[in-house]
């Protein structure tokens, strides 16, 4: 059953089986695919990490650096700060807030009645940049009293109070004096806040006023070096309205709420620290730079939100948004998981992220985390803990986005989707194209060799031309099949020929035999020497030479199969068959040449000298008369060659390679009882031995040399037939 099956079943087609080959290219694109997500991931890893040792190498920076961080109160609780928010630009001291940013975006703290609205009320603005703290108030004064420059007391004119704590520990005390001149200077004050200390202004305290109907607009900066770390900061309008008088009328103070201390200068962007970072930030990426109170202290750099391309109507096929609709699909067809672009985050998922990140380095971990902040933008967190002392005194935060790397994602997957819709159309038709051509060369094959024998199996044509010169394997079968149906065609000439010329050969010796015995009827049998019983003596010797050149070339290979071979010298073997050859062919000069030393082979010493009749005997008929036949010994490494060479006829290079074939002869018509199984004897019994039999012309082209090449014996055989 299952052979009747497999008999019935030969398998696809070729084009079938291409196709389906064809078919495994399928696995291209998706190794492709995940190998572009695996890129991704790599990418972004690679960029994490490198966010991350930027970090790190950043917070080294830090690490130890506890007076970068105490300059801030340690305990918020006792204290109320005055922030100051850096300022991005420069800042002119002309009394306006042009220049210190959007006008929705400024924040004013509200000092004196809780109305806002009576004389010396002030509203206060604090900025920070340069290592100057910038202030700008708006004062409620409807009558402003300039300084007398015949006075040598500070205090008799309208005036701000600053009071502050020194680097050294000390009181600190300045007084900004409103002048005529619209112009503020500062200087240090003694103890009861009425005199210069020094009588010399501080020229890095600088300011101007512009009076502006019921209220002054003051604008003055402050160095922050003249602060200690505490950073303790007081203001006090006095207020003066009486130009003759000059008494103080009301002094308006920064006071804290109730409950608190005092009040303390908290600058957000602390200097020295943003000066360290302000060198480090690079294109797309921000660097934040928080103390252990979770409070931005410097920062640089910023991230670019990514501008929306309008997108143009295009005439031919948009590959873009023909990606973005196959994506979730072709996802899930070839990495087998769901495909759900993130949606635009909330703001407490984005402050989750951020303050995780945080939190985690706070705590002293290490930490990068990606984190999407709409549906066109993706970042990547970074954070590195500041230590000093065993002890997390803040954290490196660097932030970057990855639209590069999903950019580059996007682009390529394009590509491979497309190349690869490409490459498998152009790969199939290829493919198709080949499996037609390739199947149209066999079948044309296949037709012509079924076409060189006939359904009675005579064959009636001896060569192929179809794919005779293809160099590849169709022509290799093309050739190999064309070699065969010529050794047919000789073969089928022989077996076509044989009974014809048998039935000559052996009739001819048997007619003569007839004749002859009928002859001898007639006479006396006892007469030996007649000459009918000479002519069926010769007939009958024709007939047993013919019948034994037959049997030798049918039996020969099954015969040396029963030889069994020994070690022999092949130089005395020669020289005693040379002997002997001499005396058989009396007519015909003999000539041996060996080495005169031991040529050991392993022959069947009858086999090599029924080898020998037939090249002597195949000289001997195609030598020219006069010269004598030349057989010769030469011993190599690992072959005995022997060679035997006579002048006459050379042979052409077609006769050469044939020479040694079976039922090839080249005597001509006029020698009938040669059926060219000589040579082919010849070669067998070499072959036999292990080795190879050749025609060669002299080098001189005088003549033709048979050569036989025999392995030589091993050692051990050597030594057991050279020893005595």
């Amino acid at each position: 059953m299952l052979a009747a099956l497999r008999g019935r079943f030969r398998g696809p087609r070729l084009g079938t089986k291409l196709a389906v080959m064809g078919l495994a290219l399928l696995v291209v694109p998706w190794f492709s695919y995940q190998q572009l997500v695996e890129m991704e991931r790599l990418l972004v890893q690679g960029q994490s990490q490198a966010q991350l040792l930027t970090a790190e190498g950043i917070s080294t920076l830090f690490n130890g650096r506890d007076d970068l961080f105490n300059d801030l109160p340690l305990n918020l609780e006792d204290f109320e700060p005055l922030y100051a928010q850096p300022l991005t630009g420069n800042i002119r001291l002309d009394g306006q807030t042009e220049d210190w940013g959007s006008s929705d975006q400024l924040q004013y703290l509200a000092f004196g009645s809780p109305e806002g609205t009576a004389d010396a009320d002030f509203e206060l603005l604090l900025g920070e940049r340069d290592d100057y703290l910038y202030v700008f108030m708006r004062i409620r004064d409807q009558s402003v009293v300039y300084r007398d420059p015949e006075y040598l007391r500070l205090d008799n004119a309208d005036h701000i109070q600053l009071n502050f704590i020194r680097a050294d520990g000390e009181d600190g005390r300045v007084s900004l004096v409103f002048q005529s001149s619209n112009v503020m200077t500062g200087f240090v004050m003694d103890d009861q806040w009425r005199y210069a200390a020094s009588g010399v202004a501080d020229n890095r305290i600088q300011g101007a006023l512009l009076p502006s109907g019921d209220e002054v607009l003051v604008e003055f900066r402050f160095p922050l070096a003249l602060l200690g770390s505490r950073r303790y900061f007081g203001m006090t309008f006095v207020d003066v309205d009486d130009a003759s008088a000059r008494d103080t009328v009301r002094r308006t103070r920064t006071l804290p709420s109730a409950g608190k201390e005092s009040f303390d200068l908290v600058v957000l962007g602390t200097p020295e620290v943003r000066n360290i970072v302000q060198g480090l930030g690079y294109s797309g990426a921000r660097i934040l730079v928080i103390d252990n109170q979770a409070r931005v202290r410097a920062e640089a750099g910023a991230i670019q939100s990514p501008v929306a391309n309008a997108s143009e109507p295009t005439d031919g096929l948009d590959l873009s948004a023909l990606f973005s609709d196959i994506r979730p699909w072709l996802h899930r067809l070839l990495t087998g998981e769901n495909f759900t672009p993130s949606t635009q985050p909330t703001t407490s998922e984005e402050n989750s992220a951020a303050a995780r990140v945080i939190r985690e380095s706070l705590n002293g971990a290490p930490i990068a985390l990606r984190n999407r902040i709409s549906k066109e933008q993706e970042m990547i967190l970074a954070a590195h803990p500041i230590v000093s002392a065993e002890k997390v005194i803040g954290t490196v935060v660097v932030e970057q986005d990855i639209d590069n790397i999903l950019k580059f994602q996007r682009t390529s997957l394009e590509q491979v989707l497309l190349l690869s819709v490409l490459s498998l159309v152009a790969v199939f038709v290829a493919l198709l194209a080949f499996a037609g051509r390739l199947a149209w060369r066999i079948g044309s094959l296949r037709q012509e060799a079924s076409a060189a024998i006939d359904h009675y199996g005579r064959l009636r044509r001896a060569e192929l031309k179809s794919e005779i010169n293809a160099g590849d394997e169709i022509g290799d079968l093309s050739r190999s099949v064309s070699n065969m149906l010529e050794k047919l065609h000789q073969h089928n000439t022989f077996l076509e020929s044989m009974p014809r010329t048998l039935r000559h050969e052996i009739n001819n010796p048997l007619n003569t035999l007839s004749t002859s015995l009928q002859n001898l009827a007639e006479e006396f049998p006892q007469v030996d020497d007649s000459k009918y019983l000479a002519s069926a003596k010769r007939g009958v010797n024709r007939i047993g030479s013919i019948v034994q050149n037959l049997a030798d070339a049918a039996n020969l290979e099954e015969s040396l199969e029963a030889e069994e071979l020994e070690a022999v010298d092949l130089d005395n073997f020669l020289r005693s068959y040379v002997s002997n050859c001499a005396i058989a062919h009396s007519q015909t000069r003999m000539i041996y040449a060996g080495p005169n030393e031991p040529a050991i082979a392993m022959i069947a010493d009858f086999r090599i000298e029924q080898l020998m009749d037939k090249l002597v005997d195949n000289a001997v008929d195609f030598h020219r008369k006069g010269t004598a036949i030349r057989i010769q010994l030469d011993c190599f490494a690992e072959t005995l060659q022997i060679s035997v060479s006579n002048r006459g006829p050379v042979m052409n290079e077609a006769v050469l390679k044939s020479a040694f074939d079976s039922m090839v002869s080249h005597r001509g018509p006029q020698n009938r009882l040669h059926f060219g199984l000589g040579l082919y004897v010849v070669r067998v019994i070499a072959e036999h031995h292990g080795g190879v039999a050749k025609a060669v012309n002299l080098p001189d082209s005088s003549g033709v040399a048979m050569v036989v090449q025999l392995p030589v014996a091993e050692t051990e055989a050597r030594l057991d037939a050279i020893r005595p």
